[in-house]
């Protein structure tokens, strides 16, 4: 490893630090920044990276957990994790993989790290060890993420899936100056993860600084080459005609893995084996089935500019707004082994292309060609005016609303100054109507209903009441991080949007029944002391304390219940009374 590779990466994680309107320890950093570079294929947002961190006390030498189905990655309340759903229900044979990131601010790697996180996965894996017996040496954060694998495991079993386990140690060390009895280790570490969960493949990595600092230096390609064999050209929009196998190589990379952030404007995630999925691959799969293009609707792309050399288009800022269950089926089919199917990889799609910097019209092309397949209204929301508006009101501000997932962020903008959808919902359901439990039990599905989307984003709230509240959830999530305040990992996960709750009514001078009353709050940008949120994080605790002593709950079950906001509710009477 060079020692400009040291260097670099610490004046990237100095520049990080910088960046945040609250620095976080330099471990809780380095940790973040570990789990987002190792994750970059994932086009993860910040919310996503910061729910998988782990690190803290009890947390068995582990930092970051993060499981995939397929390509999606699971929340707590996804529906496959729900006692409600179905194993039918989903797919045969996906892929459902655990990431481990382990990251250690160190110059080294050491073989204790990795003992240590030995030992804890023999624990966390082992089916037959019930939850109270693994929470009594683990944190409750550890617990839940692995748990989430081990249930999706389990529900999943007949549906053979594809089992992965991904370790990743990372360190600012040399990975060029392992020592062999940590790399013996490391291997030891493949085996038994491959003896504890039958069937599955197993791969553990170093990552040292010179192989974090070139994935922090790699940015996502928008500009594409894609190969036609006949088209038709009117103004700035083209239809053409195109090879599966050349189509394929479009939305993958040298090492065939697909580009997912061409796929950040379509407005809905792979369904997996729903009927038209498998309807497309059983067209792929029959040779003697008709032109593949003559059955299926095809894919739009929209992009900034288009030029053509020779039968190639080249394009900038591709994003594939419709089309992405097409997309995702030929690439699971092509993936495999592309040469051998030379009957699928010469069939054709037809693929639209419209080049245009105009945001509005992206918009009006994603929703009308959605439009023509069924699609929940709640997955269009992102297209809504006052998504839009709101997206525009932040960025006069200084603030970026990320109603296109990642977009300000593959932009090189701060985190810090970043609001997704998902979050600023959950802060206007604690602090707008005093539904913290609501926020911390569906942080992604909170939106899914049609009466919940519209209670939360109205055109009678004005855009400066939201920008304070994503402004005030942002300052209480990222003081909660800081040594100063002292919030344990357990405390930031489940109490974060009580803290909120409470000090928004607190400002208020009693309960808020709708986001309409913090209008003058933010009116007047009203900010949040330390001071105050130490004091709210002292009364959830003690509260929180008294509630388990009463139900014998852990903080986590106790955090999703709507009884224990009307509890924090009622003492927050007495004591203002």
């Amino acid at each position: 490893m060079s020692s400009n590779d040291l260097v670099l990466l610490d004046n990237a994680l100095a520049a990080a630090q910088g960046a945040r309107a609250a620095p976080v320890a330099d471990d809780v950093a380095f940790e973040l920044f570990a789990c987002e570079q190792l994750l970059k294929a994932y086009d993860l947002s910040p919310d996503d990276i910061e729910a998988g961190r782990v690190g803290g006390g009890q947390d068995g030498a582990i930092d970051g957990v993060y499981v995939f189905f397929g390509d999606k990655l699971l929340a707590e309340d996804d529906e496959l994790l729900s006692d409600q759903s179905s194993p039918s229900s989903f797919p045969r044979s996906q892929t459902l993989t655990l990431w481990l990131v382990q990251a250690k601010r160190t110059p080294s790697f050491t073989e204790t790290a990795i003992d240590l996180a030995a030992s804890s996965l023999r624990r966390l894996l082992d089916l037959r060890i019930d939850e109270a017996e693994l929470l009594s040496l683990y944190s409750p954060e550890v617990v839940q993420r692995v748990r989430m694998f081990t249930t999706a495991w389990e529900k999943l079993a007949t549906r053979r899936p594809q089992l992965e386990i991904r370790f990743a140690y990372a360190t600012r060390g040399d990975t060029k100056e392992v020592n062999s009895k940590v790399t013996k280790k490391a291997s030891d570490l493949q085996d038994e993860l491959r003896n504890l969960v039958s069937g599955c493949e197993t791969v553990t990595t170093f990552i040292g600084a010179a192989e974090l600092w070139a994935l922090y230096n790699e940015t996502p390609s928008y500009t594409l080459e894609l190969a036609f064999q006949e088209n038709a050209t009117k103004g700035s929009s083209h239809v053409a005609i195109v090879q599966l196998q050349d189509y394929f190589e479009f939305i993958t990379d040298e090492d065939g893995n697909l580009l997912r952030h061409i796929f950040d404007w379509n407005v809905r995630d792979y369904q997996g084996a729903v009927e038209v999925n498998r309807e497309i691959r059983g067209s792929l799969q029959d040779p003697e089935a008709p032109e593949f293009w003559w059955m299926n609707n095809g894919v739009t792309v929209v992009c900034s500019a288009a030029k053509i050399v020779s039968k190639t288009y080249i394009l900038d800022d591709v994003q594939i707004v419709n089309g992405l269950q097409t997309s995702h089926t030929i690439y699971e089919h092509l993936k495999q082994d592309p040469a051998t199917d030379k009957n699928t990889a010469t069939r054709s799609i037809l693929v639209r292309i419209l080049a245009t910097e105009d945001s509005k019209v992206r918009d009006r092309v994603i929703r009308a060609t959605n439009r023509q397949t069924s699609v929940p209204a709640a997955s269009l929301r992102a297209t809504d005016d006052i998504q839009r508006n709101l997206e525009s009101y932040f960025s006069t501000k200084g603030w970026y609303y990320d109603r296109r997932k990642n977009y300000y962020r593959n932009m090189g903008k701060s985190s810090d100054r970043i609001i997704s959808i998902p979050l600023l919902a959950q802060a206007v359901m604690a602090m707008g109507f005093c539904e913290a439990s609501n926020s911390r039990a569906r942080p992604s599905s909170l939106l899914k209903r049609d009466e919940d989307y519209k209670r939360v984003f109205s055109a009678n709230v004005p855009l400066q009441t939201y920008l304070w509240i994503a402004k005030t959830q942002k300052r209480i999530d990222g003081l909660l991080a800081t040594e100063e305040v002292g919030a344990t990992a357990s405390e930031r996960t489940n109490l974060r949007f009580y803290v909120s709750m409470l000090l928004a009514l607190r400002a208020l001078g009693g309960r808020v029944y709708s986001p309409a009353q913090l209008n003058h709050l933010a009116a007047g940008d009203h900010q949040i002391a330390v001071a105050d949120i130490r004091a709210a994080l002292e009364v959830l605790r003690r509260l929180a304390e008294e509630y388990s002593d009463e139900k014998m709950w852990a903080l986590d079950r106790i955090a999703k219940s709507s009884e224990f906001v009307q509890y924090v509710l009622e003492n927050e009477d007495e004591e203002g009374a």
